[in-house]
């Protein structure tokens, strides 16, 4: 079987372990599906993440175990000569929200968002990826070329109920939820600003915050200049082929198993980063989803020792803010006596344990109150949320912990969400405004 993701790293798995029964087919594929020792984690209530859509629906078929094995299943021919295209094994992955929960919280570090991507990308090469998919996908190509007929198109979606009427007829997306527009402006990359006291760093300004939320990438700069640094915005290489679209982690392209595309985008940015790789210089990014991407899945797509490289030079915000802070970093914050955060976490900063460097950033604001909402996935998971037949699954996730905590909030507490996905399943669900980390620092800056 050939896979379309590099699974080199499960090749010495099942040696001497307790592997339940590797599939006869699929190779590293089958034994990373094999780590599952069906101890059931993923089919509990209470804290941590896993396992969302067993939390909704109380049922084992929509746990991890169950999908490890409907893939035993298919890898051993029980599926046919075509099991990625079988209806079992889309039954058993429908629910799957990519949380990568189970990778953090499973005994086994089954690591469900990987074995999903490859599922994904064998399903699309034997029967075409869906036109949905396809859409979702490209997102940071449309935007970086043709931003504002998209930006007009969504408006007009959210006004008029026939548009949204007709986009979820055709193309499968809920009328029961606005669609985020791009905002009107863009983040304008400048020359390099700060000081330099406390050296330089690249911020990499992802798709989310280049097109929608361009004013956390301005607050990241606004906080890190403010403590002494020279910040560079990571930009395209001089011989780049679309050296006039800014740089995309190729997310959109793994959670729709485009992994081609996706690779595609990836090498852009470890060329891009090459300047900061050879100095040794910190890369900064802002939205979980794309600077983990980096961190973790570029492993597996065969992009080379260059990956380690990059990997070592990677912070999301507020781990470098906490990193740096234990090193000498003294931000210029003003009190916040009597106001309080409530944050919550985006399932892949609870995921490779970010909460700690959030909760050690908060802690720095002098007078701050603040609380860590305990709760699972916000359930938008991406375009999951915006999918008409996963709507209503979206919504019970919200539902489980993070909406009650927010409408429980009261009306002068701030909202903490570094997710893109998080802060608009927020608003939607309960009408609070949640903010990015950068955001707050920037607003607890002592004037200049």
């Amino acid at each position: 079987m050939k896979t379309h993701l590099d699974w080199s790293g499960y090749d010495t798995y099942g040696i001497g372990d307790a592997f339940s029964g590797i599939p006869t087919r699929g190779g590293n594929y089958a034994k990373a599906i094999a780590v599952c020792t069906h101890n059931r984690e993923c089919q509990r209530e209470g804290r941590g993440v896993m396992c969302p859509s067993f939390r909704i629906t109380h049922d084992p078929g929509h746990s991890t175990e169950a999908r490890v094995a409907a893939f035993k299943a298919a890898l051993n021919g029980e599926y046919g000569e075509e099991p990625f295209g079988d209806a079992r094994l889309a039954k058993a992955m429908d629910l799957c929200v990519s949380c990568k929960a189970c990778k953090k919280e499973c005994p086994s570090a089954v690591d469900m968002v990987l074995i999903k991507t490859e599922y994904l990308a064998q399903r699309n090469e034997a029967h075409g990826a869906p036109l949905r998919s396809r859409m979702f996908a490209a997102l940071p190509v449309w935007l970086g070329r043709w931003k504002q007929p998209v930006r007009w198109l969504v408006l007009a979606r959210n006004r008029l109920s026939p548009l949204a009427w007709a986009a979820e007829k055709f193309l499968g997306l809920t009328a029961k939820r606005p669609l985020p527009p791009p905002s009107a402006r863009g983040f304008v990359p400048k020359p390099p600003e700060g000081s330099g006291e406390r050296g330089e760093v690249f911020l990499f300004v992802d798709t989310f915050a280049q097109h929608f939320d361009p004013e956390i990438a301005e607050a990241a700069v606004a906080v890190l200049t403010a403590g002494g640094y020279r910040v560079s915005i990571a930009q395209p290489a001089a011989d780049d082929a679309e050296p006039g679209r800014a740089l995309c982690c190729g997310r959109t392209y793994l959670s729709m198993g485009m992994v081609s595309k996706a690779r595609a985008e990836a090498q852009r940015v470890i060329k891009a980063m090459a300047p900061a790789i050879e100095k040794g210089l910190p890369i900064i990014g802002l939205e979980p989803s794309c600077l983990l991407s980096m961190r973790d899945e570029f492993f597996s797509l065969g992009l080379g020792a260059e990956v380690s490289a990059l990997g070592k030079n990677l912070y999301l915000f507020e781990e470098f803010i906490a990193r740096e802070t234990l090193r000498g970093l003294r931000l210029p914050l003003k009190s916040l006596e009597g106001k309080k955060v409530l944050a919550h976490g985006h399932c892949h900063q609870k995921a490779f344990g970010m909460m700690k460097s959030l909760r050690k950033t908060l802690a720095l604001i002098p007078g701050l109150k603040f609380e860590l909402v305990e709760s699972g996935c916000c359930g938008m998971a991406g375009s999951f949320g915006f999918e008409s037949e996963h709507f209503e699954a979206s919504q019970q996730m919200a539902e489980l912990a993070l909406l009650p905590a927010m409408r429980a909030a009261g009306p002068d507490d701030i909202i903490i969400a570094d997710g893109f996905s998080c802060r608009h399943q927020i608003s939607q669900g309960s009408g609070r405004k949640p903010v990015h980390m950068a955001v707050l620092l920037r607003e607890a800056l002592e004037p200049a």
